[in-house]
């Protein structure tokens, strides 16, 4: 987003982390604003979140934007997820126009596995059937085997809702909307007063929905003693 800082206009970007907590309800756990999305900025941001009381965390779902990994088991020791959806996008851009249908088949079997066994085995033969026309393809699916196939290791029922940030997309176009009609912020204090108002009001909405988003019944198995929840952040 635009702000203006010391009569410039800059870009700063906006975090947003929101969870499913151990009654299966979706949250928003919280914003940050930062000059950039480097190693150091999610560091802080996490931290925040857990000087705030968030713990319990088991898997943290994201782009593969600059240092978060690392961030995320300096913080939390938690298992990061590489969005599956943009990762896709980054393989078929390998792949050539006129092999991206086939690729895009081959990877998906592996998706189609019963457990992460099974999936891991059927990633390395797909990376093997490319390799000798599409070696870069190959290394980058060598590269990033664990983190795409993380969500594999939880319920089945789940996977579906945690393989990818797809998620959040209808709560980013919504903040999207309303940041696009003011254009540039007269100050960050205004980009944190817009988007807490929006997110104060879906997470509202979240709390009061009759069906939860994950089932007490898949979500018990992965509980411990310590809630995925925080309080209010402070005015």
């Amino acid at each position: 987003m635009k702000v203006r800082q010391n009569g410039r206009i800059v870009s700063v970007a906006v975090t947003i982390a929101v969870a499913v907590n151990t009654d299966g309800r979706r949250e928003v756990l919280g914003m940050d604003i930062g000059a950039s999305e480097a190693e150091t900025f999610w560091i802080d941001f996490l931290r925040k979140l857990k000087r705030r009381g968030l713990a319990g965390v088991k898997l943290v779902i994201s782009d593969a934007h600059e240092g978060i990994k690392a961030a995320v088991s300096k913080v939390f020791r938690a298992t990061w997820q590489r969005c599956r959806v943009h990762f896709m996008r980054n393989v078929l851009a390998h792949a050539g126009r006129s092999g991206r249908r086939v690729v895009s088949a081959f990877i998906a079997t592996a998706f189609a596995q019963d457990d992460a066994g099974a999936a891991k085995a059927q990633w390395r033969q797909v990376a093997d059937q490319v390799r000798p026309k599409l070696p870069k393809l190959a290394a980058l699916l060598d590269e990033a085997e664990d983190d795409v196939l993380a969500f594999m290791t939880f319920p089945k029922e789940h996977r579906a809702k945690i393989h990818s940030t797809n998620p959040l997309e209808r709560l980013n176009g919504k903040i999207k909307r309303r940041t696009e009609v003011v254009g540039i912020f007269p100050k960050e204090a205004a980009i944190t007063r817009l988007i807490g108002a929006i997110l104060l009001e879906q997470n509202d909405e979240w709390a009061v929905q009759r069906a939860r988003y994950m089932t007490l019944e898949t979500i018990a198995p992965l509980r411990d003693d310590l809630a995925l929840t925080l309080p209010a952040a402070a005015a």
